[in-house]
């Protein structure tokens, strides 16, 4: 918590620093007002209210009936510290919630549930792996959150063959290692890039949009899909790097390419100030970032700042959805965030397995291979790679201090 205060002391001297100065900046680069006046943007997208789930939906609880040993154990191996930790946070609370209702229900196979944290640190994320897959009472995992550190830990998890579902990582080049016990509960960028862009051209109006990716896999491999995706539209793009903390260089090239619209390929933890120095500089258009930073902490880091924001993510807005909103709320004391319903779901995608009997590392690996039954978020069907078929990316926007949804995009 400390840490965090200081961080934020240090974001609002930066804004009212840039501030004091934003004048005198504007004054000098020229065609500042025009270039960034985000004229003829659509900015007031109606929001989404409600969301159909699949009725025959698998839910944890099961029928109630299932046995298992005492030791049965899953696993969440991923962020729970750092800076990007609130996805992490998200993730293994919808685990968590399922587990728990799982073992509600079913008395006679109370599953454990332990977890890892690799601060989303791909450099420090195979520690913990190794950890987890020596414990053999461990028999499946979800995680990890971050494309990084699943392509650092992925050969781990296949030479013990432990199968593991994330719920977050978007890298398409992830499915091209070989593994076969690596499966992705969600679209990938090659679904979300293409998406991302058709939203910022025809929802949103965009006729120029300047594209900033961090040095991340995610980053990187997300940044390549929208580039492609933008074509024409494309006005300029620029690299930044994860920690960074001054982007007036890369603002300076976004009003002097007269963008419209930002896209920022990379995480909250970077984006927050990104946008706010950006606002700070005059910038009156749209910005943009994929689910690395749709987060309540980008919010508190930006300010009134984000109210210019933007989200594309390949997850269903788990709080439209009162009996799983309802029961995260209650276990969390928080709204489902990014990625918690995909962190349940996967959870549930393993609790049916144990509950069929499949209580050893390969049999449960088998079982989701041949997995195909709607969970809450989608229907869940994997190909030789372990990855789905594609399924909807979902818009979303600042309104009122809050992240909301405004329903699939890229259509």
């Amino acid at each position: 918590m400390n840490r965090k205060k200081v961080m934020t002391a240090l974001a609002t001297a930066a804004t009212l620093t840039l501030l004091m100065t934003s004048c005198a900046n504007q004054a000098a680069t020229p065609g500042a007002t025009s270039a960034a006046a985000g004229g003829g943007l659509n900015l007031d997208i109606p929001v989404l209210t409600s969301i159909e789930t699949p009725k025959d939906a698998v839910l944890p609880a099961g029928d109630g009936k299932a046995t298992c040993e005492s030791t049965t154990t899953l696993a969440y191996i991923g962020a729970e510290t750092g800076a990007n930790a609130q996805l992490g946070i998200n993730i293994f609370n919808g685990i968590q919630l399922a587990i728990n209702q799982h073992n509600e229900a079913n008395p006679g196979c109370q599953v454990a549930f332990k977890k890892f944290d690799t601060e989303g640190d791909p450099t420090k994320a195979t520690g913990p792996v190794t950890q987890a897959t020596k414990e053999e009472n461990i028999i499946g995992v979800v995680g990890l959150p971050f494309s990084g550190e699943s392509k650092a830990t992925g050969n781990i998890f296949e030479q013990q063959k432990l199968v593991h579902i994330t719920p977050s990582a978007t890298n398409p080049a992830l499915v091209d290692n070989g593994w076969t016990t690596f499966f992705r509960g969600l679209g990938n960028d090659a679904v979300q890039g293409p998406a991302a862009a058709k939203f910022m051209t025809d929802q949103l109006g965009a006729k120029k949009v300047y594209l900033v990716q961090d040095d991340s896999d995610y980053g990187i491999g997300l940044g390549a899909t929208t580039t492609a995706g933008l074509g024409d539209a494309l006005a300029g793009s620029d690299k930044v790097t994860t920690g960074q903390k001054d982007f007036s260089a890369t603002i300076s090239k976004i009003i002097n390419a007269k963008a419209d619209a930002v896209f920022y390929s990379g995480y909250f933890a970077e984006g927050a100030p990104f946008n706010q120095q950006l606002v700070a500089k005059g910038f009156k258009g749209a910005f943009v970032g994929p689910d690395g930073v749709k987060d309540d902490q980008f919010i508190k880091q930006a300010g009134d700042a984000s109210n210019n924001a933007f989200f594309t993510c390949p997850c269903i807005p788990g709080e439209l959805i009162p009996t799983f909103a309802d029961a995260y709320k209650a276990l969390a004391n928080a709204e489902p965030g990014t990625y918690s319903i995909e962190g349940y779901d996967a959870a549930t995608v393993l609790l049916a397995g144990i509950d069929a009997g499949n209580q050893d590392r390969a049999k449960l690996l088998e079982w989701v291979n041949n997995y195909d039954a709607a969970g809450l978020s989608k229907h869940y069907k994997w190909d030789d790679k372990g990855e789905l078929q594609a399924p909807a990316v979902y818009g979303y926007r600042v309104k009122d201090g809050k992240i909301v949804p405004i329903g699939p995009i890229g259509e």
